[in-house]
């Protein structure tokens, strides 16, 4: 029976019999006995290695994959706190800008607000006319330190009753010749013409008489500081001093000048005042601050469009934005600084992408060879494991083989014995069926014990009565391929079959012949069809042979299908079935028997 497919294991060493070890061969197998012994040391290390690498062979791609991607992702997460740094950096930075420059704007508008109380100081204790005025500005070389203003005013509280002061007729020297305009409208008392200002150019000479009770947020800012008798600043206004082609936002800073009298008590003589353009107001600031590059804008309150006073913009496109509150002379402003946008990454965390880029495809490198050194451990591994189950499997099976034909020999030298009639008899027999089982057998050796034609095998047992010049024997049929044990069953068959006929029937006459004809009546299952013609007339013989029980019983025993022998007078014919098995059973023989390549 041929052996059932079984798994591919490696070949133990136990199962070596003593008697199958090189030593057994005398003192001469020891070395070739050592050399297999370490060759078995090295395959169970190799074994035993590529074992522990088996999830290689089940993920080949996953150790490269998985380097690279932990790469990149410490690359990326070096980017990202590089970047996070960077941008905080950027922020506190950006912050320390904005403190420098509200501290500039600060320090600007203090050093006019000294100004300006000394001016009140002076003119509290003083009169003030003109030529103290002027004194003073001198003095304090606004013409120079004075910077970002349009310089310092005095302007005269008057009572809306005092028309001549109104008109400059009074005998008041600070409003000689002084217009005031626009006059106080119904229900104000007070009006706060601009006396005298300084220096006087043509620009500051157009504000001379101005009202700026009459405006809603001069006047505001004025009554601010008169009441917490400290400088006030005003909310964006524009100066009467501009151009009205191309006016320019602007702001006042005001101080109230107070004179103390044992009769009045406190009494408010106006206002010492400087007058501002926010743009040259801020340009001055620049002086005392080493920030560049920056966006600045300043607004009035809260940070709207229609609030600004000044800006210098910005080249390039905007990035972070810090926003900082300021007062200046009690006046709330917003400062906005705008940083340039950075590039999409620092210099640092481009370094370091590259080099990470590179780091990582050196490491998919390295590991796509460890893991195809792993592919190929493993492939050797097969081979050695499909190797091991072939010799497995073919040491069984040739046990099998020799089991059986020592089995089968035993039985026909026996039944041969019983029925010979003399020693000849029995040589001539026995040798008959020795060599045929010997041509079935050197068939089955050809073909490397796997699937053989089934015309081989008839082919193989007919050989000796067959002659090109005559037409003893006619075969038909279909390719068909059988496995080792059935071919060795059929061979004994046909071999019985044709020495009964060359001895009584069709194969000893002139004009006998023989017809072979096989077919498939099934998938696994073929017929062969014996006919006998032109030979003497047969008799069924009184007593059975052992061809004929070697035809019947044991034959029919191995194929496990009956066989039909018919002794008719026009000569025998006899049907047997044999079973077509498939062949993967017998694809272990056919397997690669050749090492991968390295």
């Amino acid at each position: 029976m041929e052996p059932t497919s079984r798994p591919l294991v490696p070949f133990p060493a136990q199962h070596c019999d003593r008697a199958d070890r090189p030593e057994a061969d005398g003192g001469a197998g020891e070395g070739l006995y050592s050399e297999w012994r370490l060759a078995k040391t090295m395959d169970k290390a190799l074994i035993a290695r590529v074992q522990t690498q088996a999830w290689f062979h089940h993920f080949p791609r996953g150790l490269p994959v998985a380097m690279f991607a932990l790469i990149c992702g410490i690359t990326a997460l070096a980017v990202f706190s590089i970047e996070r740094a960077d941008d905080e950096r950027q922020r506190i930075e950006l912050d320390r800008s904005a403190t420098e420059i509200a501290s500039g704007l600060q320090r600007r508008a203090a050093a006019n607000i000294a100004y300006l109380r000394a001016g009140a100081a002076l003119f509290s204790e003083s009169k003030a006319d003109m030529a103290v005025f002027q004194h003073f500005a001198e003095q304090v070389s606004l013409d120079s330190a004075y910077r970002g203003a349009l310089g310092m005013g005095w302007a005269k509280r008057v009572d809306a009753s005092d028309s001549a002061a109104l008109l400059g007729r009074s005998g008041n020297p600070e409003l000689a010749g002084v217009r005031t305009w626009p006059l106080p409208a119904a229900g104000q008392g007070i009006a706060t013409p601009i006396a005298f200002i300084h220096p006087i150019t043509a620009t500051n000479r157009k504000a001379i008489g101005f009202n700026m009770y009459s405006e809603t947020v001069r006047r505001t800012a004025m009554e601010d500081a008169a009441r917490q008798a400290i400088p006030v600043a005003s909310g964006k206004v524009v100066l009467v001093q501009e151009n009205k082609d191309r006016p320019q936002p602007g702001f006042l800073i005001y101080m109230p000048v107070f004179r103390m009298t044992q009769s009045t008590g406190q009494t408010l003589l106006g206002y010492v005042y400087s007058p501002f353009r926010a743009q040259e107001f801020l340009d001055s600031a620049a002086e005392l601050y080493s920030v560049r590059a920056v966006g600045i804008s300043i607004f009035d309150g809260t940070p709207e469009p229609e609030n600004r006073l000044a800006s210098v913009p910005l080249a390039g496109e905007a990035g972070d934005t810090v926003f900082k509150p300021l007062v200046i002379a009690s006046r709330p402003w917003v400062l906005r600084v705008t940083a340039p946008k950075s590039a999409a990454l620092s210099l640092l965390s481009r370094a370091t992408l590259l080099f990470g880029s590179v780091v990582a495809l050196l490491m998919l490198l390295v590991a796509r060879l460890i893991t195809k050194r792993a592919e190929e451990d493993r492939q050797v591994l097969d081979w050695q494991t499909r190797q091991a189950g072939i010799r497995t499997s073919l040491t069984r099976e040739l046990n099998h083989r020799v089991k059986n034909t020592l089995a089968n020999v035993l039985s026909i030298a026996a039944l041969t014995r019983r029925r010979a009639t003399d020693m000849d008899d029995y040589v001539e027999k026995l040798t008959g069926r020795v060599r045929a089982l010997s041509a079935t057998h050197d068939l089955l050796t050809r073909s490397e014990w796997g699937n053989t034609a089934l015309r081989d095998v008839i082919d193989a047992e007919l050989a000796p009565y067959r002659d090109q010049a005559d037409n003893h024997v006619q075969l038909s049929g279909p390719d068909i391929a059988l496995a080792p044990n059935d071919a060795l069953s059929l061979g004994l068959v046909i071999h019985e079959l044709a020495t009964n006929a060359s001895k009584y029937g069709a194969l000893g006459a002139e004009l006998g012949v023989v017809h072979i004809h096989w077919r498939l009546t099934g998938d696994d299952l073929a017929e062969i069809h014996w006919r006998e013609e032109g030979g003497p007339q047969v008799i069924e013989p009184d007593k059975r042979g052992f061809g004929r029980d070697l035809i019947e019983k044991i034959v029919a025993h191995e194929l496990k299908t009956p066989v039909d022998l018919q002794f008719r007078p026009m000569g025998v014919e006899c049907r047997l079935s044999v079973p077509v098995r498939t062949p993967g059973q017998f694809t272990l023989r056919t397997g690669a028997t050749t090492i991968p390549p390295r």
